[in-house]
């Protein structure tokens, strides 16, 4: 596990939007210092109704982190009520959505994979779960206190993310929720990219 590497929402860098309405914190962009992504992790905050910037060629799946939700439109084919805390919603990044609050701001977690290189899934855990490493990943904990199987702890608002190299054996671990964490207080997001 030593090419896991730990963050924290608070010690993030912020990126302010350019048109107002929010900020998103880059947890990863990988490969690291390269023009372009194969795959990006980011929390955003929404703080105003406004548009999506489109990416062309870009998967994407958005998670609702806290507050009352986002409504996601297209004006035509996509409608999507983003009102539950831990539910991902996966869609294209070529399609330009409008983002209109349902009451005050919202975080949600954003996972980006670029369509020719890999693919993700986001799954959320309330339980102990096994998780296979894949491409990479990002582990964020929306709520209570997690295990790592090398019992690193970590809790609500930290999180580890980590990238395997080619050829690189894909492991299995085993996260588990501490005792003190009672069974409604849990919620951990897992992000898999995978190929």
């Amino acid at each position: 596990m030593n090419n896991w590497h730990p963050f924290s929402l608070g010690r993030l860098p912020v990126s302010r939007w350019r048109n107002g309405g929010g900020e998103t914190r880059e947890i990863v962009s990988w490969p690291q210092g390269a023009p372009e992504f194969d795959w990006r992790a980011s929390i955003a905050t929404i703080a105003a109704d406004g548009p999506f910037s489109a990416f062309p060629g870009i998967d994407r799946s958005i998670t609702l982190l806290s507050g009352e939700g986002v409504n996601l439109s297209d004006g035509g084919q996509l409608n999507h009520r983003l009102s539950t805390v831990g539910a991902p919603f996966p869609f294209s990044g070529d399609l330009s959505l409008s983002a209109h609050l349902l009451g005050g701001t919202t975080m949600d977690f954003n996972l980006m994979t670029r369509r020719t290189t890999c693919a993700s899934r986001v799954v959320a855990l309330r339980e102990r779960g096994t998780i296979t490493a894949e491409k990479g990943g990002v582990l964020y904990a929306i709520e209570g206190d997690w295990q790592l199987p090398d019992g690193t702890h970590f809790g609500t608002g930290e999180g580890f993310w980590w990238s395997t190299s080619d050829g690189q054996a894909q492991a299995q671990w085993t996260i588990s929720p501490l005792a003190q964490s009672q069974p409604g207080c849990r919620l951990l997001l897992w992000a898999a990219v995978t190929d």
